[in-house]
């Protein structure tokens, strides 16, 4: 893995121009990459769309719908036992059916609330990647570092970032989307 400067612009007409002074800088045309970011949530990373197989805040929902449905069933076939008189032996059914269908829908507590951050996890307390025109060049040294970092903020790049990866013919192939930019 390589050093990686990159940093946004709101313009194509900008990105050429990133790109023209980042090879009179002496940076290889290989090793300079520029693309469009997607916002959050349209990256298509998995077969039906979105960034993630399910909600980042909804991690724990499948273990509160059994729970909640187990205590729900029984609450509910108890409350129907005592209905037998009125409901016949259907009645504990009935109110093990209800009673697990309302004790499934309190499983939401178990989200977590928006804003609250996850236990363990840094790097959710740095802001999420911006959508836009990016552009990225792999550096080599501390020296190159600081002359993309000085070519990009000179020509106003915004979100200017440090990542590690690999830019091959033009092509950071192993960037991610969703992952947390570390501001350089």
């Amino acid at each position: 893995m390589s050093n990686i400067i990159a940093g946004h612009f709101q313009l194509q007409d900008e990105i050429a121009d990133a790109r023209i002074a980042l090879l009179r800088a002496g940076f290889a045309a290989d090793r300079i990459s520029a693309f469009y970011v997607n916002p959050q949530g349209q990256h298509d990373m998995y077969e039906l769309g979105g960034d993630h197989d399910k909600s980042p805040g909804a991690k724990e929902t499948d273990d509160g719908v059994v729970q909640g449905g187990a205590t729900g069933a029984v609450a509910g076939a108890v409350a129907g036992t005592a209905a037998i008189p009125v409901a016949g032996p259907l009645g504990p059914v009935v109110g093990a059916l209800v009673g697990a269908h309302v004790g499934s829908l309190f499983s939401f507590s178990k989200m977590k609330d928006a804003g609250e951050s996850e236990e363990g996890s840094a790097e959710n307390m740095r802001a999420p990647r911006k959508s836009g025109m990016m552009i990225a060049v792999e550096v080599v040294d501390s020296g190159q570092e600081q002359q993309a970092l000085d070519v990009l903020r000179g020509l106003g790049a915004k979100d200017v970032e440090r990542a590690e990866g690999n830019i091959s013919a033009g092509d950071w192939r192993d960037f991610d989307p969703t992952s947390r930019p570390v501001p350089a």
